[in-house]
């Protein structure tokens, strides 16, 4: 029997090890695409989902004066630039529709000051 006491510490030592994990990637920067404080090459900028296993991705390739935006047709098959065009200064996600979240503040800020 005390070999599943040891099986006990050990699934408890991984299962810590998994926030640890997270949290290393993410002060390291390989997550968010910055690796020792300089930005990556590429960036994803936004994404529309038209179908299934069909989308439009937009990413900014380069970086300072030399950046540029590629809309991108993307399927399980191929990877097509469909337009190139110059860095905007918001991204064209938040330009069309508001975020989940954004909507979500917006209602209960309403709902607050019309119980007040």
């Amino acid at each position: 029997m005390p070999s599943t006491g040891l099986t006990v510490v050990w699934f408890l030592g991984v299962v810590a090890l998994i926030p640890l994990t997270l949290w290393v990637l993410k002060r390291s920067g390989l997550a968010t695409g910055t690796v020792g404080g300089a930005t990556a090459m590429i960036k994803p900028v936004g994404q529309l989902n038209i179908g299934p296993g069909q989308r439009l991705v937009t990413v900014e390739v380069g970086t300072g004066d030399s950046r540029t935006w590629l809309v991108l047709g993307v399927t399980a098959q191929h990877i097509n630039t469909l337009h190139t065009m110059a860095p905007q200064n918001a991204p064209l996600a938040e330009q069309a529709t508001p975020s989940f979240t954004n909507l979500l503040r917006r209602s209960l800020g309403q709902q607050d000051k019309g119980q007040a």
